[in-house]
C-alpha cells in the first residue's frame, strides 16, 4: 500500500522528498506509524488545564464534588462554564489566573498574560435529574454511569516492559516534557510554552507481533522569541531534545528531522489558536493506537465514567498485558446514564494471547478480576483525590507517577471464582 501511494503521488510530484524515496526500499512485513503530541502551553491543553484545576480544587475541599467544567481561551480571553456542585468555598477566577501563570504565560507577547487576561465565569450546580438518577441516595456500590458512551485502554509490551504504552506516543509525549523542562530551568531561555511534536517510527510484523525497530522521523515545532535564530532552534532541539529523549540505538544516519519546519514560530498559544477543553483526546491516549469513544477527560470528577472508565480499561488492559497473558490489550466498556452495572466488556488480545488461551479466556479472567461498576472503580483506582491537574498535560497514561494509581498492574490475577459481574450479565 505504502508503495502503491508513493507510486500514485510521484505521477503528479517531481521532486521526491527524503522520506517518500524510503518507503521505496522499506522491506516486506515493515510499516510506519506516527503519533503527536503538543506541549503544556498548547492553547488546547491550556484549557485542559485550567479545567482540572477547578476539578483539583474542589476536590481538596470536598471529595464529593460533582465538577463538569469547559473552559476556552483566545488572545486576552478566558472562559470557564460548566456545572459544579460543591461545598468548597474556592476563586475559580483566583484557581484560574494560577493555572496560566504556572504554565508560563506571562505576558501578551507569548501568547497569554494570566494577571491581566479578561476571565469570565459561568458555572451553575448539576442538573437534579442527573444527581438523582446517578449519586443521591445510593450507596458508593451502588454509584450508577453518569452518562451513557463507552471507553478503551490499550497497553502493548512492544519496547518499554514498564510503562507498557505505544513507542511511538511515548517519545512524543516525552519531547513535550522534555522542552518545557529546559524551558523552566532556563538552558533554552528563548524557548516559549506552546510547541508540538510527532515521531514516525519504522516497526516490524511477524504474524501479529510488532517490534519497533528504528525512528524514521521526528517533527518538532516549538515557539520561541526573537532572539534566537532557525539554525540555532534546529542545532539545539536536536541535540538537547530530540537526541537527549530518544534512545540511541533507534536513531540512525538515516534518521530525518524536521525542526519548525514552517520557519518562525513567535506568536503563539491562545493569541495565534483559539483553545478548547477536550480537543486532544488522541494525544491524552494512545497516539492513534487504539479507538477512542469520544469523551474527554479534563473537567470531569470521577464519577463521570468517560474519565474513571476509561482509567479503568487501562488499568485492566495493563494488567493483562502485565501478567504475560498477552502481548498486546484492548479493553472497551459500555454504560447508560443511571444504570450502575455496565452494558458491554469487550476485550481483544489483536491476536497476541498467551498460547494456549483465547480472547474469550481472557474476558473470564477480566471479569473475575476486575469490577467496573462506577463506584468499585472510584474505590479501586482511589480518585477522589486533587489529582488530576498534573494528568492534563503531557498523556494520562504512560507515567509511573504513585498518584497514577491506573498505571500500577493489579498483581496475582485470579483464573477462578468469580465477583458481582458474571458472564450471563453482561451478554444479556
Amino acid at each position: 500500500y505504502q508503495r502503491r501511494v508513493h507510486g500514485d503521488y510521484m505521477k503528479s510530484h517531481h521532486k521526491k522528498s527524503e522520506d517518500m524515496a524510503s518507503l521505496e526500499v522499506m522491506p516486506a512485513g515493515n510499516f510506519l506509524f506516527a503519533s503527536e503530541s503538543v506541549g503544556e502551553g498548547h492553547p488546547d491543553k491550556v484549557c485542559d488545564q485550567i479545567s482540572d484545576a477547578v476539578l483539583d480544587a474542589c476536590l481538596e475541599q470536598d471529595v464529593e464534588s460533582k465538577v463538569a467544567c469547559e473552559s476556552a481561551a483566545k488572545a486576552t480571553l478566558v472562559m470557564a462554564f460548566g456545572e459544579i456542585t460543591t461545598k468548597a468555598k474556592i476563586s475559580y477566577e483566583h484557581v484560574i489566573r494560577k493555572a496560566i501563570q504556572e504554565i508560563g504565560y506571562d505576558s501578551k507577547e507569548k501568547g497569554l498574560d494570566w494577571e491581566h487576561c479578561s476571565v469570565v465565569l459561568n458555572i451553575e450546580a448539576q442538573a437534579p435529574e442527573i444527581a438523582h438518577a446517578v449519586h443521591e441516595g445510593k450507596k458508593d456500590e451502588e454509584l450508577a454511569a453518569g452518562d451513557q458512551g463507552h471507553m478503551f485502554g490499550y497497553a502493548t509490551d512492544e519496547y518499554d516492559k514498564v510503562t507498557l504504552m505505544p513507542l511511538t506516543h511515548q517519545l512524543a509525549n516525552r519531547i513535550c516534557l522534555k522542552l518545557a523542562e529546559l524551558r523552566k530551568n532556563k538552558t533554552l531561555p528563548w524557548l516559549r510554552p506552546d510547541c508540538k511534536s510527532q515521531v514516525t517510527i519504522q516497526y516490524s510484523k511477524e504474524g501479529t507481533i510488532i517490534k519497533p525497530l528504528r525512528v524514521f522521523n521526528v517533527l518538532v515545532s516549538t515557539q520561541h522569541d526573537k532572539t534566537v535564530t532557525l539554525e540555532d532552534i534546529k542545532k539545539n532541539v536536536i541535540e538537547k531534545v530530540i537526541k537527549a529523549v530518544i534512545p540511541a540505538e533507534l536513531l540512525d544516519e538515516k534518521t530525518i528531522y524536521y525542526v519548525n519546519p514552517s520557519g518562525s514560530f513567535q506568536v503563539g498559544g491562545p493569541a495565534a489558536d483559539a483553545g478548547l477543553t477536550g480537543r486532544k483526546i488522541v494525544v491524552d491516549t494512545y497516539g492513534g493506537w487504539a479507538p477512542h469513544g469520544g469523551g474527554a477527560f479534563s473537567g470531569k470528577d470521577p464519577s463521570k465514567v468517560d474519565r474513571s472508565a476509561a482509567y479503568y480499561c487501562r488499568y485492566v488492559a495493563k494488567s493483562l498485558v502485565a501478567a504475560g497473558l498477552c502481548h498486546r490489550a484492548q479493553v472497551q466498556v459500555s454504560y447508560a446514564i443511571g444504570v450502575t452495572d455496565p452494558l458491554s466488556i469487550f476485550v481483544d488480545s489483536l491476536g497476541t494471547v498467551k498460547s494456549g488461551m483465547s480472547d474469550y479466556d481472557l474476558l473470564h479472567v477480566v471479569l473475575k478480576n476486575f469490577d467496573f461498576r462506577p463506584g468499585s472503580i472510584i474505590k479501586e483506582l482511589n480518585l477522589k483525590r486533587p489529582i488530576y491537574r498534573k494528568t492534563a498535560s503531557s498523556c494520562h497514561f504512560g507515567r509511573m507517577d504513585p498518584d497514577f494509581t491506573w498505571e500500577y498492574p493489579k498483581k496475582d490475577l485470579k483464573l477462578q471464582n468469580s465477583i458481582h459481574l458474571n458472564l450471563s450479565q453482561i451478554q444479556h
